[in-house]
């Protein structure tokens, strides 16, 4: 007795998810928004493949037999370490050395693509996930950086965010560099531990920051966090450095001031200054755009000005639990990369947005419409004999741009008009014999007759939405009608 085939199981791998016609409709929108903002700013657009060449992608260079730190990777024909890239912006440098010559400088361009990550997934953490960056390469100024923190803004508000519920927050790599020498810290994994208690000042307070500084905290649960032992004025230099203050001018006085003895520091701190001063002018308040040297991320890959934007609206889920959506997007100056491939430094700087991340928020707070967008029209085969007859009528309807498709399935009339339902169409076109011999079409407002659903049959709106639900035309004034019911609607 022969044993029956196994069953393949469908499954989705973990970190990674499908997205649906309503998604990928409000994606789109987000994008189209986000796209608008960067080229009014001169920004063009530039497409790199999702593969490079491992030693390429820079951070994760191949030191043993499978390069698969954090990466995806794979061994070409000819040996090559080939992997999914993990940013956007490694392979724009490779992109720009290797056409360096015919691109002009400084080069303005953007682009949008999925990253990948081989690491393991959890709560908002994916495998793959999209970015939507902007950098300009071959310009030092720190008008380049003080126009990407513009720039970060106006996206926000394109996308519907007030002032007052984003910020651009600024900080510099140099004057981080500055602390840890004025404090006198070689030790790296010490100096770790004081980069993430700073880290933790927009959650934890000064107060927290202060504990996790010097002897460690204990949180509510109990759990003790060892701190960084540093002495009480290296504390009070720490602190002094990421307090807030009233604006941009106080904090590079204060930064002026506790690092008066760093070279580096001043480097940095100057900067600032050049940026705060530059977005000032442009009418960018510190509301919109601040000095914030608690901003700690990718030290280890910018050189200099460092920044984020942060969403400052606190927000609750559908449980009704509270949500506070932290970074959207962030980037900096990043001198060193394209200098790889060349052996010359070739300054650039740039901003991604987390698109899932911002997405999210936008979802949240009804900022965009993730339903599905409205389906085609749908013609429906009341008789298969007459197949032709229905095709002329969805090509007539295709001709004039409207949305329409033939059924395409097995059913009768009551399996048509769910499938018509279940694709969001805003009507559909019947004709059976009885219509064809009076030489009419029958159209049906699937919305107005949800419509009809809710209301009172006594009601005396209810006899006029019932004509709009469902009337004859003549065959001759089909499309005509379609447009009709479409721009009711606001659809066509």
């Amino acid at each position: 007795m022969s044993k029956k085939p196994t069953r393949l199981k469908a499954r989705l791998p973990r970190g990674l998810a499908d997205r649906r016609a309503g998604e990928i409709a409000a994606t789109r929108a987000m994008l189209e928004t986000i796209r608008a903002v960067y080229e009014r700013y001169g920004f063009e657009p530039v497409e790199t493949p999702a593969i490079e060449y491992t030693d390429a992608l820079g951070k994760f260079l191949p030191d043993q037999d499978r390069p698969n730190e954090g990466v995806f990777s794979f061994q070409d024909d000819d040996e090559q370490w080939l992997s999914l890239r993990y940013d956007l912006t490694a392979p724009l440098a490779r992109f720009v050395a290797e056409n360096y010559d015919r691109l002009p400088k400084p080069y303005r361009s953007y682009r949008e693509g999925y990253v990948f990550r081989n690491e393991k997934p959890g709560p908002g953490r994916f495998r793959q996930f999209m970015q939507f960056d902007a950098d300009t390469v071959g310009s030092a100024s720190m008008a380049a950086d003080a126009e990407m923190c513009m720039m970060a803004a106006d996206a926000m508000e394109a996308l519907g965010f007030a002032r007052g519920q984003y910020v651009v927050k600024v900080n510099n790599r140099k004057v981080l560099d500055g602390v840890r020498e004025i404090i006198g810290i070689d030790d790296d994994a010490r100096w770790l531990t004081v980069m993430r208690a700073i880290d933790k000042l927009d959650r934890l307070g000064l107060h927290g920051v202060e504990q996790l500084l010097g002897e460690g905290r204990k949180d509510e649960s109990g759990d003790f966090t060892k701190g960084a032992l540093l002495d009480r004025a290296s504390i009070v230099t720490v602190l002094g450095i990421i307090e807030q203050t009233s604006g941009d001018d106080e904090k590079v006085a204060q930064i002026d001031l506790r690092l008066a003895q760093s070279e580096i520091g001043q480097q940095g701190r100057a900067e600032l200054e050049q940026i705060s001063e530059l977005v000032s002018s442009a009418g960018y308040e510190s509301n919109r755009i601040r000095v914030d040297p608690s901003v700690v991320r990718g030290l280890e890959y910018y050189t200099g000005p460092v920044y984020e934007v942060e969403l400052l609206l606190d927000t609750k889920d559908e449980k009704g639990q509270p949500v506070r959506f932290g970074s959207v997007g962030g980037g900096g100056r990043y001198d060193g990369l394209v200098s790889r491939f060349r052996g010359e430094v070739v300054p650039a700087t740039g901003f991604s947005i987390g698109v899932s991340r911002l997405m999210a928020a936008l979802t949240l707070l009804g900022k965009i419409e993730t339903r599905a967008e409205m389906g085609p029209v749908v013609v429906t085969v009341m008789d298969r004999e007459r197949l032709p007859d229905y095709q002329r009528f969805v090509t007539s309807l295709r001709s004039a741009g409207v949305r329409a498709e033939l059924y395409l399935g097995q059913g009768k009339f009551g399996p048509q008009m769910k499938y018509a339902d279940k694709r969001n169409a805003p009507c559909v076109v019947i004709q059976g014999s009885d219509e064809k011999a009076r030489g009419e079409t029958l159209i049906k407002d699937l919305i107005v007759g949800a419509e009809l659903a809710g209301l009172s049959k006594d009601r005396e709106g209810y006899l006029q939405k019932q004509a709009e639900a469902q009337f004859a035309v003549p065959e001759a004034d089909l499309v005509a009608a379609v447009k009709k019911v479409l721009a009711r609607h606001r659809l066509g």
